[in-house]
C-alpha cells in the first residue's frame, strides 16, 4: 500500500491501496517505508486523512499490538499514530531507527502547525483542501466541470449560470480556468455572508471600516461586553484585522469583523470560562466528576475488546473516575475483563502503569480508581503491590491530614493523587489506628444490634478482602445503600454507594430532596443497566439533577447522553470537576427537581435563540454521490423536568453550505444552573429518521449572548472546520424582588 504525507498541503495522510500492508513518507526526497502492524478497525481508511485528524504520536511499544511483538521488532523502529474521537490507532513499524524517526519528526511538525494556525491560516488551509480535491487532473488549474464537481462536493446545489457567472468574474485572465489567487476571489464570492455583512453596515459610518470606537459600540451594545470594551476593540484589531495598514489606523475591516465573529472570542462559549474558572476548594461531594464506566472496553458488554486504550482516550477527555473489573489471572497475574462473558483480557499491572503515566496529563485533579474485586486473597495481594509500586507516592494511603475526616477533602488538597474506591475492612478510623480486632468505639447513642452488624460484617470482610488491598482504601469506601436515614446516622462522608440507574430513577421519583441533601455531603455512584449489553447510555442529566457526582457512562458509545457529557465537562479547564450550584451544596436544602414550589427566585429565565444560517455543513456519512443536505437546526434544553424542551427550524432544501433560516426560538428556564443547550443539525428526510448531521452542546452558565457563531462537532465529538451555526443569543433575567 503506497501512500505519502505532503507537508505542504497541510498534512493529507492519503488513502492507500494495493496488496501489501506498508506505506512510504517522502522526507527530503528519500522514501521512507513502514509497516502496518494494526488497525483496530474493519479496515483501513480509504480516504484521506487530515493531519487535523491526528492528536499525536507515540514512539516505541506504546500499544498492546506493539508491546506484543516487542520481540520481534525493537522499540526505536516502533510508533503509533494516535486519532481524535474513537477512530482505531495506527500501529506501524519502519525499516529502520533512522526511518520511524523521519515519520515521528515529520507527523509532530505537521501535527504543531495543524494546531497553531490562526484563523486566517485555517481558512487559506481549507480553501487548497478544496482546491486539491476538485483539481481531478492535478494541473494546478480548475475548469468550468470541476467547479461543477466541488460546488456539489461542497454540498451546494447553484443554479449553472449562476455557478458560471461566478466563475468568469473570478477567471482574471480569460483562461477558462481558475488557478492560485483566481480560485481564493471564486472562494471568496462563494462564501460571501451578507447577513454579517448586513450587521457590519450597521455600526460602520462609511460603510467599509468600523473605527475604535464603532467596535467598542458593537461589543458593548450587542456582545453585551462591559468592560473594556474599547481595549478589547483593540485587541481584536490586533488580532484579526488582515490589513497592515488598517491594524496601524485602529480600524477593522468587514473581513476582519467575519474573522472576530468566527474566532474563539467571537463563540457562543464564554472563552472565559474554558479556563479553570471555578473554586476547587469545596469538599469533593460538591462537585460533579465525570466518570467512565467499564472503562477497559471499547467496544461492546459481552464480546468487545478490552484495551489499555480505553483509559487513555478517557484520561484525555478528563475523565476523573475510571473502572476496573479485576479477575484472577495465570501466573499469579490478576487480569482486566467483564466477567462471563467473551471479552478479551487485560493484565492489571498495565492498566494501573497506563494510569500512573496518564492520570495526569489533562487535569492535576484526583482520579478515583473504582475497583471491582473478583480475585482471590492471593491475588488481592498482588493487586495491593502493584498499585503501591507502581503509583508510589500517587496512590494515596492515607487521609491529607492524618486525622478521621468530618468532611470530604477537596480536589485542590488531592491534586495529583489516585484515590482507590472499593470494599473496606472495618472503618477509616482502625485503618489510621493501626488494624486490630478490637470492637468498634460506639457512641451511647448507638443501637447495640447496629454495632453488633458492623463487628459481623468486619468479620465477614476479613474473610473474603486482603488487608494491605483494603488498607489503600481512604475516602472512598464501598457501602451497600441501605437508606438516606441509615447514611445520615452514620454520618460518614469517607463512604460511598453505588446504585443501578432504574434504582436511582426510583429514589428520584419518591425521595427526590433527600437524594439532594444526601449528595451535599456523601459521594454517590450511578451505573448503566446491565441490560444494556450493547454499551448504550442512559441520561445523565436526571442523575446530575439532584446532585448525584459520578454518573459513570460508556465512554466509547457516540451519542446524546456523550454529548451532553462532553458538555458539562468542556468547561473549567476539561478538568473533569464541575462545581454544583449553591443549592446542591447545602445539606438542609429544600431543592427537589420534580418540584417546582421547592425552587427558589423570581421566576423562570427567557433563552431567546435566532437561528441566522449555517456555513459549510458536513455531508452525511455514507450519503450518495452528490446528494445534498436539506438542514434544519432543532435546539434541546436538558434539565429539571419543568424544563426539558426542544424546537426546530424548518428545514432547507439542498443547501449544506449556506443555509438561511432567520427563525426565533424561545425557552423559559425556571432552572438554569442545571441547564444543558444541545443544538442539532440534521438532515431532513420525509420517508425516514433525519440523518444526524453535526452538534454543539454546552451548559447554559457558560453562553455568551450576542451574535456568535456554534462550531460545530461530530458524532464522535471531535471538530468538523469550518462548520458553523451563527445565531444571535438573548437572556432576560426574570425581574428581582421590589425595593421598597
Amino acid at each position: 500500500m503506497d501512500g505519502w504525507v505532503d507537508g505542504w498541503m497541510g498534512g493529507w495522510m492519503d488513502g492507500w491501496s494495493g496488496r501489501r500492508n506498508d506505506w512510504k513518507m517522502s522526507v527530503g526526497g528519500a522514501p521512507c517505508p513502514v509497516v502496518l502492524v494494526s488497525y483496530r478497525q474493519a479496515s483501513p481508511p480509504s480516504a484521506p486523512v487530515s493531519i487535523s485528524d491526528v492528536e499525536t504520536v507515540r514512539e516505541g511499544h506504546q500499544s498492546e499490538v506493539l508491546q506484543s511483538v516487542a520481540e520481534e521488532f525493537p522499540p526505536e523502529r516502533c510508533f503509533t499514530i494516535v486519532f481524535y474521537g474513537r477512530r482505531g490507532n495506527l500501529d506501524l513499524v519502519a525499516g529502520s531507527a533512522e526511518e520511524a524517526q523521519c515519520w515521528v519528526q515529520g507527523l509532530h511538525q505537521l501535527i504543531e502547525v495543524a494546531t497553531t494556525m490562526d484563523q486566517r491560516e485555517k481558512i487559506d488551509q481549507w480553501i487548497r483542501d478544496w482546491f486539491q480535491k476538485a483539481d481531478k487532473n492535478k494541473d494546478g488549474r480548475m475548469n468550468f466541470k470541476e467547479v461543477q464537481r466541488l460546488l456539489k462536493m461542497m454540498n451546494v446545489d447553484m443554479n449553472e449560470d449562476h455557478a458560471l457567472r461566478l466563475f468568469q468574474d473570478a477567471d482574471k485572465s480569460e483562461s477558462g480556468t481558475l488557478e492560485g489567487e483566481e480560485f481564493v476571489l471564486f472562494y471568496k464570492a462563494l462564501t460571501q455572508r451578507e447577513e454579517v455583512l448586513s450587521l457590519f453596515q450597521e455600526y460602520s459610518e462609511d460603510g467599509k471600516k468600523l473605527t475604535l470606537l464603532e467596535l467598542a459600540d458593537f461589543l458593548r451594545e450587542e456582545q453585551l461586553e462591559d468592560e473594556g470594551t474599547e481595549e478589547l476593540a483593540m485587541e481584536l484589531i490586533d488580532k484579526y484585522e488582515p490589513s497592515e495598514t488598517a491594524r496601524a489606523r485602529h480600524v477593522l475591516s468587514a473581513d476582519g469583523f467575519l474573522m472576530y465573529l468566527c474566532s474563539l472570542e467571537g463563540s457562543i462559549f464564554n472563552p472565559q470560562h474554558r479556563g479553570l474558572w471555578q473554586d476547587m476548594s469545596q469538599p469533593l461531594c460538591h462537585y460533579f466528576i465525570s466518570s467512565s464506566h467499564n472503562t477497559y472496553l471499547i467496544e461492546d458488554q459481552i464480546r468487545g475488546h478490552s484495551s489499555i486504550e480505553g483509559y487513555i482516550r478517557a484520561l484525555k477527555r478528563g475523565c476523573r473516575c475510571l473502572e476496573v473489573d479485576c479477575w484472577d489471572g495465570p501466573n499469579g497475574e490478576p487480569m482486566v475483563y467483564h466477567g462471563h462473558t467473551f471479552t478479551s483480557k487485560i493484565p492489571f499491572r498495565e492498566v494501573v502503569s497506563t494510569l500512573g503515566k496518564y492520570a495526569f496529563k489533562t487535569s492535576d485533579y484526583p482520579v478515583i480508581l473504582s475497583l471491582e474485586n473478583h480475585c482471590s486473597m492471593e491475588q488481592q495481594e498482588v493487586l495491593a503491590q502493584q498499585l503501591k509500586d507502581i503509583l508510589g507516592e500517587q496512590l494515596l494511603t492515607t487521609t491529607i491530614d492524618g486525622h478521621v475526616p468530618t468532611q470530604l477533602p477537596s480536589p485542590e488538597e488531592l491534586k495529583h493523587k489516585i484515590l482507590l474506591k472499593g470494599k473496606k475492612i472495618g472503618r477509616l478510623e482502625d485503618t489510621l489506628d493501626g488494624p486490630g480486632d478490637e470492637a468498634p468505639d460506639m457512641s451511647d447513642d448507638d443501637n447495640g444490634a447496629e454495632a453488633e452488624e458492623e463487628r459481623r460484617r468486619a468479620k465477614k470482610d476479613k474473610e473474603t478482602l486482603a488487608q494491605a488491598l483494603s488498607d489503600c482504601v481512604i475516602y472512598c469506601k464501598n457501602v451497600p445503600f441501605r437508606g438516606f436515614q441509615e447514611a445520615r446516622s452514620h454520618s460518614r462522608p469517607s463512604e460511598i454507594s453505588s446504585l443501578s440507574e432504574a434504582k436511582a430513577r426510583k429514589l428520584i421519583r419518591d425521595e427526590g430532596n433527600e437524594f439532594v441533601r444526601h449528595n451535599a455531603w456523601q459521594l454517590t455512584r450511578i451505573y448503566p443497566s446491565g441490560m444494556r449489553t450493547d454499551s448504550s447510555n442512559y441520561s445523565p442529566q436526571e442523575m446530575w439533577n439532584v446532585g448525584c457526582q459520578i454518573v459513570a457512562l460508556n465512554f466509547q458509545t457516540a451519542g446524546t447522553e456523550m454529548d451532553l457529557c462532553d458538555g458539562l465537562f468542556s468547561q473549567n479547564g476539561c478538568c473533569g470537576y464541575v462545581l454544583k450550584p449553591p443549592f446542591m451544596r447545602d445539606e438542609e436544602t429544600l431543592f427537589n427537581p420534580s418540584d417546582p414550589s421547592s425552587w427558589e427566585g423570581p421566576g423562570p429565565t427567557t433563552l431567546t435563540i435566532q437561528v441566522i444560517s449555517g456555513q459549510q455543513l458536513p455531508k452525511v456519512a455514507n450519503s450518495k454521490e452528490g446528494a445534498i443536505i436539506d438542514p434544519l437546526v432543532r435546539v434541546e434544553i436538558y434539565g429539571v423536568p419543568a424544563d426539558q424542551a426542544h424546537q426546530e427550524t424548518k428545514y432547507i432544501e439542498n443547501n449544506g453550505f449556506n443555509p438561511r433560516w432567520d427563525e426565533t426560538l424561545q425557552f423559559q428556564l425556571h432552572v438554569p444552573e442545571l441547564a444543558l443547550i444541545r443544538f442539532v443539525v440534521e438532515d431532513y428526510d420525509k420517508t425516514s429518521r433525519n440523518d444526524f448531521v453535526g452538534q454543539f452542546t454546552l451548559a447554559f452558565a457558560n453562553i455568551k449572548p450576542g451574535y456568535r457563531h456554534i462550531h460545530l462537532l461530530s458524532k464522535d465529538g471531535t471538530s468538523i472546520p469550518p462548520s458553523s451555526l451563527f445565531v444571535h443569543i438573548r437572556i432576560t433575567e426574570p425581574p428581582g424582588p421590589e425595593q421598597d
